[in-house]
């Protein structure tokens, strides 16, 4: 990304790369490989995010989006759509996505036609990019998805904390960890959802019945999140087996 370009774009006052990869942007129809800008001088100010998508795209591809997330149409690569903090386009067989702060749509539309002159003769992604560690859950993970993983997309928080992701042309799930200090009070809204099964993990842990997302608690401020995409009634039993097989890594 020209960097000036971004600085210029978003009035920001400086544009850092951030050399560490974050993790994978999980998502249907489309999970993207991100990197990130630093805007701020501050470590935890924001960050412009640009992603791929990690499976080829078509038009279908880029409409279903759209219907997913809404936003205004607009001009950039084979079409897009965004808002005042995004834009998704379609570009050379492949979705891209650019988020950051607040701005305008014709501002992500700029920072996206930068991403369309950079992306040509980029590297295409290794389809599989494990863990050790996220092994352990691959087999739990076909039960849940209905089929084994076709891509594969493991990582780590800036805090260290494991992600594992496993992709097929129609599923996601993924492995993740949140700290917070409001752990218990996250909880205590969870397990008032009437769709919430409690299952014996953790120190406090639900399946939702309606969406198959899975929170665990571990001591008073780590929540492990184990999330199927599209969101959907799985059998409990299934997700507290893939949750078993995953808890290990996050104690």
């Amino acid at each position: 990304m020209d960097q000036p370009l971004v600085q210029a774009t978003l009035a920001v006052p400086v544009v850092q790369i951030q050399p560490k990869a974050p993790p994978a942007d999980f998502g249907v129809p489309a999970t993207y490989d991100t990197c990130q800008l630093g805007l701020s001088t501050s470590p935890n100010g924001p960050v412009l995010r640009v992603g791929v998508s990690v499976q080829a795209a078509t038009k279908a591809t880029l409409a279903a989006a759209q219907k997913a997330y809404k936003g205004k149409p607009a001009v950039v690569g084979a079409g897009g759509f965004g808002n005042d903090t995004s834009v998704v386009f379609l570009f050379d067989g492949r979705l891209y996505k650019v988020s950051g702060p607040k701005a305008t749509l014709a501002k992500y539309v700029v920072l996206g036609q930068e991403v369309v002159r950079q992306a040509p003769g980029l590297p295409e992604a290794e389809p599989l990019i494990t863990r050790s560690e996220c092994e352990r859950g691959s087999s739990a993970a076909a039960k849940v998805m209905g089929a084994p993983a076709s891509i594969r997309r493991d990582g780590q928080t800036e805090l260290g904390d494991l992600v594992c992701g496993w992709v097929s042309a129609n599923s996601v799930l993924s492995s993740s960890v949140r700290r917070t200090p409001n752990a218990v009070a996250l909880m205590t809204a969870i397990r008032k959802t009437p769709t919430a099964q409690a299952i014996p993990l953790g120190d406090e842990g639900y399946v939702d019945t309606a969406t198959g997302r899975t929170t665990i608690r571990l001591g008073d401020n780590k929540l492990v999140d184990l999330v199927p995409l599209p969101a959907r009634a799985v059998n409990p039993d299934t997700m507290t087996q893939f949750a078993l097989a995953m808890l290990s890594q996050y104690r």
